[in-house]
């Protein structure tokens, strides 16, 4: 096991902020669930006693007497957030004079790197060309991110969690953004960074870097597995099956989305557009690990392969 390897790549200065991301995340993570919590808590207290309700600052932390109900912006706000800006800017400055800028010599065309990786935050698109075909990977799928950010605001018709952490009130968005950007985008870019060595192959975290290493892996598509040989019937099937995951994957991202009677008064809020395209970025987020299953369990390469696109 090669850990002096693993310490190399970890250690290397546009690496770093990778391995920080990957304690950062989980704990602000964690934080702002607890404070959520916190505040479900207070929530369910308040709405068993009126006469508390009244009386309560809505604040989950312990009130004093003495303590002003409504603060200033300044001087209190604004000192704290110089105070944050002085503390950030000294450890930049100390991270800069510390750590040598990761710049290289200028490209040369005749001369590649391997691995040959993207910045940190284009690597997640790295590893999807591994799974997709280049245009779905580098096109449709970056176009439909862009989308489905832009669209959340005008689908969301949740009124609730405005101006304070809550679980109780939020847990369809909190999910899918755990599942979406943690488990999904998050873990893409660290697979990108540790995982993928010379030749973009997989390397687990203490093996050798081997530029020499040969694996000998079949990818099939899965025409291929069936013995369907021959257009227009690698097309046709190739589509039955999409269809059939969109349905199924359709199926249960519904019975998600009405699993809890407040997650149902919210989808009564909605418009068949706004559910139509929810459930269409629903099923393209899952088609991403599905797809990657695909290829790593079953080596299988395009589910539907036809003269103009490949799935």
């Amino acid at each position: 096991m090669d850990w002096h390897q693993l310490w190399t790549i970890i250690s290397l200065p546009d690496n770093i902020p990778i391995v920080g991301m990957i304690f950062i995340i989980p704990f602000f993570t964690w934080f702002g669930l607890r404070q959520g919590f916190a505040n479900d808590r207070l929530l369910e207290k308040l709405e068993g006693d009126p006469k508390l309700a009244r009386a309560h600052h809505r604040k989950t932390q312990p009130f004093q007497k003495g303590w002003a109900r409504e603060l200033p912006v300044w001087p209190y706000l604004l000192r704290m957030e110089f105070l944050a800006v002085v503390i950030v800017t000294f450890i930049l400055m100390v991270w800069s004079i510390t750590l040598d800028a990761p710049l290289e010599e200028p490209a040369n065309p005749s001369l590649t790197m391997n691995p040959s990786k993207a910045p940190w935050y284009f690597l997640g698109l790295q590893e999807m060309l591994v799974y997709f075909d280049p245009w779905i990977a580098g096109v449709v799928m970056p176009t439909l991110i862009i989308i489905g950010l832009i669209v959340i605001p005008y689908i969301d018709e949740n009124p609730l969690g405005n101006g304070y952490y809550t679980y109780k009130q939020r847990k369809f968005a909190i999910w899918t953004f755990i599942f979406g950007f943690i488990i999904l985008w998050c873990s893409m870019i660290v697979i990108g960074t540790l995982i993928r060595g010379p030749g973009w192959m997989w390397f687990w975290p203490g093996m050798t870097w081997d530029h020499n290493r040969l694996i000998f892996e079949i990818n099939r598509d899965l025409h291929e597995i069936i013995g369907i040989t021959s257009q227009p019937w690698i097309g046709i099937f190739g589509g039955l099956v999409v269809g059939g995951f969109v349905t199924v994957a359709g199926y249960a991202c519904h019975r998600l989305i009405v699993a809890t009677e407040f997650t149902r008064r919210i989808l009564g809020r909605m418009s068949l557009l706004q559910y139509a395209i929810l459930q269409a970025l629903l099923i393209i987020m899952l088609a991403l690990p599905v797809k990657i299953l695909a290829r790593l369990l079953f080596r299988i390469k395009y589910v539907w392969v036809t003269p103009w696109f490949n799935v």
